[in-house]
C-alpha cells in the first residue's frame, strides 16, 4: 500500500513542482557596456540578488550587456517602452529633451547642494512629486547620480577657464553642453562609447564626465591630463522597468520589486560609480606619465562663477516655458 501511495504521489509532486518554475519569471535587462563595467558590480548584482531573496526565488533577472538585445546607447529608453527589454540602463543626457526637469540634477552646484553622495535622494525627492511624467510607459527601479564632473584632457593642462577656451569638448548632453559653452570650449555631444576613438584620433580636445568613466572606457589610454575641483554638474543615470510587464505579475512578484529597488538600488549604484572614481582618480595620481590638476578654492572660484550661472539660466527659462523648475529645484537640495 505504501509503494501504491508513492508511485501515485510522485506526479502530483512532479507536476506541482513544473507548475511553480513554470511561474518563476525571468527580467531582462538590457545595457550598452561590457559585463565589466562598474554598472554591474553595483546596480545589477545587487538588484539580481534582491529580487531572488524578496521573490523566494520567482524572479530572476537576466542580463544582455554590450547593446545584445539592440545597438545604441541613445535607444535604451525606447527599448524599455517597446518591449524589448524589461528593464534597461542609461543616461537621461542621451534624450535631454524628454528629461529637462529631471536633468536640473546635472546642473552645477545642485548636487553640491543636496549634499555629496546624495544625489540619489535628490533625484526620488523630486521624482515621487514632479517627474513622473518625463518617463512614460516605465517607472523607474533606480534613479542617481555620478560622482563629479572632471575635465579629462588629451594633451593640454587646464588650470583656467582661459585654458579651455576654443577647445572642443565632449558632454553627456545638452545641460553640460551649456556650461562647456560658458567656459569659451565648444561642446560635442556624443555616447560614452564613442569617446576613446573621438580622444586617440582627434576629433575632440577634451572630455568632461565623471571619473569613473575613465577606467570604465580606457580613457586613461588616450588622455594625458585631468583637471578636478571645478563645479561642473554630474551626470543622471536611470534603471526604467516596463510599466506593463511590472502590471502583468502577480501582486506577490510586484511586491518583490517594489521592495527591492527605489532609494536602496539607486544607493547602491551611486555608492559604485563614487568609488570607482576615487580609485581611479587615486591611480592617475601614481601614474607618473598622468597631470592630476586639483584646483585649489581660488582657481575653482574662477571656473563656478560660469558654471553656476548657467543653472541659474537654465531654471529661469524652464520656468519661463510653464515648467516648474525652481520648485523641482528646491525639491532636489531639500529646501
Amino acid at each position: 500500500m505504501q509503494t501504491i501511495t508513492k508511485k501515485l504521489m510522485a506526479p502530483i509532486v512532479a507536476t506541482a513542482f513544473l507548475a511553480s518554475a513554470a511561474m518563476a519569471e525571468e527580467l531582462s535587462f538590457a545595457h550598452f557596456v561590457p559585463p565589466a563595467h562598474i554598472i554591474t558590480s553595483s546596480v545589477v548584482e545587487p538588484l539580481s540578488a534582491a529580487l531572488a531573496a524578496a521573490s523566494n526565488n520567482d524572479l530572476s533577472v537576466r542580463v544582455y550587456p554590450g547593446g545584445e538585445l539592440g545597438p545604441g546607447p541613445v535607444e535604451q529608453y525606447s527599448r524599455v517602452v517597446q518591449g524589448v527589454a524589461d528593464m534597461a540602463w542609461g543616461l537621461a543626457g542621451y534624450n535631454s529633451q524628454q528629461f529637462p526637469l529631471s536633468m536640473i540634477i546635472e546642473l552645477p552646484g545642485v548636487v553640491d547642494a543636496a549634499g555629496v553622495g546624495e544625489g540619489y535622494k535628490a533625484m526620488w525627492r523630486a521624482y515621487n512629486e514632479y517627474l513622473t511624467g518625463e518617463f512614460p510607459g516605465t517607472r523607474a527601479i533606480a534613479l542617481w547620480t555620478s560622482e563629479p564632473n572632471v575635465l579629462i584632457m588629451r594633451d593640454k593642462d587646464v588650470r583656467t577657464p582661459d585654458d579651455v577656451k576654443g577647445l572642443k569638448i565632449r558632454v553627456s548632453g545638452a545641460f553640460p553642453a551649456q556650461v562647456i559653452e560658458a567656459l569659451g570650449a565648444t561642446p560635442v555631444q556624443m555616447p560614452a562609447n564613442e569617446m576613446y576613438n573621438a580622444m586617440q584620433t582627434g576629433l575632440i580636445d577634451g572630455i568632461m564626465t565623471g571619473g569613473s568613466a575613465i577606467q570604465d572606457f580606457k580613457i586613461n589610454e588616450v588622455a594625458r591630463s585631468y583637471t578636478t575641483g571645478a563645479s561642473l554638474g554630474n551626470i543622471l543615470f536611470y534603471v526604467v522597468m516596463n510599466e506593463a510587464r511590472y502590471q502583468g505579475l502577480s501582486d506577490a512578484q510586484k511586491a518583490a520589486i517594489d521592495a527591492s529597488v527605489g532609494e536602496a538600488l539607486s544607493a547602491s549604484g551611486e555608492a559604485g560609480w563614487n568609488k570607482r572614481a576615487n580609485e581611479t582618480i587615486a591611480m592617475l595620481k601614481a601614474d607618473a606619465s598622468k597631470t592630476v590638476i586639483e584646483l585649489s578654492a581660488d582657481e575653482a572660484a574662477a571656473f563656478n562663477a560660469l558654471t553656476l550661472a548657467v543653472t541659474d539660466k537654465v531654471v529661469a527659462d524652464l520656468d519661463g516655458q510653464g515648467l516648474p523648475a525652481t520648485a523641482v529645484k528646491a525639491a532636489m537640495i531639500g529646501k
